[in-house]
C-alpha cells in the first residue's frame, strides 16, 4: 500500500519553492550573528532580503522594514555611512508611499549627520532639498518654516540650486501660477535631470495647484 503524502504538507513544499532562496532562510542565523557582535554581516543578510522584496516580490512596505533593520545593525557596528545608505532607502520609499513626516525625519538626520563631514557635506544640501518637498507636498506654510530652519543649520543651502528651485516654486504655489511652476522645474531639468523621484514629488505639489493640468510640460 503506497502512502499518502497529506495534502497541507505537499501545498507548503510547493509555495516554498516560489520564493528566492534568501527568504527561506530562518531568522535565526541573523540573531546569532548578532549575540557575536557581527553586526555587518547582519546588516548585509537584511539588504540582500530588502532587495528581493524590492525588485522581484515588489512589497516596498517589507523592504522598508529590513532596510531599516539593516541600518539599525550598521549603527550598533558604528558604520553611519552604511547605515546612512539603508536610511536613504527607508526615505525614498516612505515619501512615495506618502509617509512623508517619516521620510521628513529620514532625510533630516541623514543631512545632519553629512554636512559636518568634509567628504560628505556636499550631499546635505540634496537631503534638505528633499525633505523640503516633502514638507511642500503636505503644507506650504511647513515648507517655508522648514526651509529656513536648514538656512540656518547649513548656510552652504542658501547658494544651492535646490534652494533657488524651492524659492521659485514656493512663489508660483503662493500665486496659483502652474506656468511660472513648470518653467522653474524645466529650468532646473536643463541643468540637473531630475529623476523619477523628484518627478514624482514634484507633480504631487504642482497637482494641488488650482486648475492644473497634472503634468510638467
Amino acid at each position: 500500500m503506497h502512502s499518502v503524502r497529506p495534502l497541507g504538507s505537499t501545498c507548503s513544499f510547493r509555495t516554498n519553492w516560489t520564493l528566492p532562496p534568501a527568504l527561506l532562510m530562518p531568522a535565526t542565523p541573523t540573531r546569532r550573528l548578532t549575540h557575536r557582535g557581527r553586526f555587518t554581516i547582519a546588516a548585509k543578510h537584511h539588504i540582500t532580503i530588502a532587495e528581493i522584496y524590492e525588485s522581484e516580490l515588489v512589497d516596498i512596505e517589507k523592504a522598508i522594514a529590513h532596510y531599516e533593520q539593516a541600518a539599525d545593525y550598521y549603527k550598533g557596528e558604528e558604520s553611519n555611512s552604511s547605515a546612512n545608505k539603508c536610511l536613504l532607502k527607508v526615505g525614498h520609499y516612505s515619501a512615495q508611499l506618502e509617509q512623508y513626516q517619516k521620510a521628513i525625519e529620514i532625510y533630516e538626520q541623514v543631512a545632519m549627520s553629512t554636512m559636518d563631514n568634509p567628504l560628505l557635506k556636499y550631499n546635505a544640501k540634496e537631503y534638505f532639498f528633499k525633505a523640503s518637498l516633502c514638507h511642500f507636498i503636505v503644507d506650504e506654510l511647513n515648507a517655508k518654516l522648514a526651509i529656513e530652519k536648514y538656512e540656518e543649520m547649513f548656510p552652504a543651502f542658501s547658494d544651492s540650486r535646490e534652494l533657488k528651485l524651492l524659492k521659485k516654486l514656493l512663489e508660483a504655489h503662493e500665486e496659483q501660477n502652474s506656468e511660472a511652476f513648470t518653467e522653474a522645474v524645466k529650468e532646473f531639468d536643463s541643468v540637473s535631470r531630475l529623476d523619477q523621484w523628484l518627478t514624482t514629488m514634484l507633480l504631487r505639489i504642482k497637482k494641488t495647484i488650482q486648475g492644473d493640468a497634472g503634468d510638467l510640460k
